[in-house]
């Protein structure tokens, strides 16, 4: 019992300046690929979500399940979707605290994995009200066209409105134009018929200048006479 508790006190020491919350954001745990000690780099198999924030050089501490007071450091060398490279400053020693053999499982801590989350729910938040702006943007924009088939119908409606009018009235002109041509056409037609009466009386009443005409009887015209 005594040894529970001062495990607990330790670890309560260890993770003092860190809220509950974040402590347990920066934990993640993961199954050794490979272990290449002479190289100090150490090959970890893990699938959790938020694997995207675990940058290079970030600072992680690992342990065996059995044992969470023996911790080793390393730093982060690369990462995939799948796994995490780590660079540990002392394999040799560190493999005496920790087993390092393939397919075993590891817990792991980072610090800057907690302080990744916290700038990415920053970044989180931010895009949120970005988006909820735009959103709210983007309904305008929808109000204005959903309203576009109604403005356009009010548009054609009040020009129908006006065609409708200006084609009457150009009836009207029509109309006027043609009785204008069918009255002079009348107008024309009655003078007509009244030049063709005062021709045909001036040629029944003419009166010519002599009542002999010449007689034409000779080619010379000096022998031509009036009878």
């Amino acid at each position: 019992m005594r040894n529970v508790v001062i495990k607990f006190l330790t670890f309560f020491l260890l993770f003092s300046d860190i809220s509950f919350a974040d402590a347990t954001e920066g934990y993640f745990s993961g199954r050794i690929s490979s272990f290449q000690v002479e190289a100090g780099l150490l090959k970890i198999k893990a699938d959790f979500p938020n694997i995207k924030y675990v940058n290079k050089k970030d600072v992680v501490e690992f342990w065996n399940q059995q044992a969470n007071l023996r911790r080793c450091r390393s730093y982060v060398a690369g990462r995939t979707s799948d796994y995490i490279l780590l660079k540990i400053p002392n394999p040799y020693e560190c493999s005496k605290s920790v087993s390092l053999d393939r397919g075993v499982y590891l817990n792991f801590f980072s610090q800057d994995l907690v302080n990744n989350l916290k700038m990415g729910k920053e970044v989180v938040e931010i895009l949120l009200k970005k988006r909820l702006a735009l959103k709210s943007k983007l309904s305008h924009v929808q109000r204005d066209l959903d309203s576009h088939i109604e403005k356009v119908n009010a548009v054609n409606s009040r020009y129908e409105v006006l065609r409708q009018k200006l084609l009457l009235e150009w009836k009207k002109e029509i109309q006027s134009l043609e009785e204008d041509r069918v009255n002079s056409m009348r107008n024309y037609k009655g003078i007509e018929i009244r030049l063709d009466e005062v021709s045909h009386k001036l040629e029944k009443y003419r009166v010519e200048d002599e009542n002999l005409k010449a007689d034409r009887w000779s080619l010379d015209p000096r022998l031509y006479y009036k009878k």
